[in-house]
């Protein structure tokens, strides 16, 4: 005997009843999980690339410092 594949969608999809209020709920939840995504890079982007952009921003001025001049406390 031959065996048969099925593809059923699980869950809901657009091929069965999905009402108005269902589709923009699920919108507005991947809106949230997008911006908690992009707000966690956001967060770690800052936290590693502060002290280099303060550096280069520094290294590119006027007067040119050198880097242990950038890097000293006084």
């Amino acid at each position: 005997m031959a065996s048969r594949v099925s593809l059923k969608t699980k869950g809901k999809g657009k091929g069965g009843k999905v009402s108005k209020g269902s589709d923009e709920k699920s919108a507005a939840q991947r809106l949230k999980e997008w911006s908690t995504w992009a707000m966690k890079k956001a967060k770690v982007v800052t936290h590693y690339g502060f002290i280099p952009l303060v550096i280069i921003i520094g290294m590119n001025s006027e007067p040119k410092p050198h880097l242990y001049q950038l890097l000293s406390p006084v």
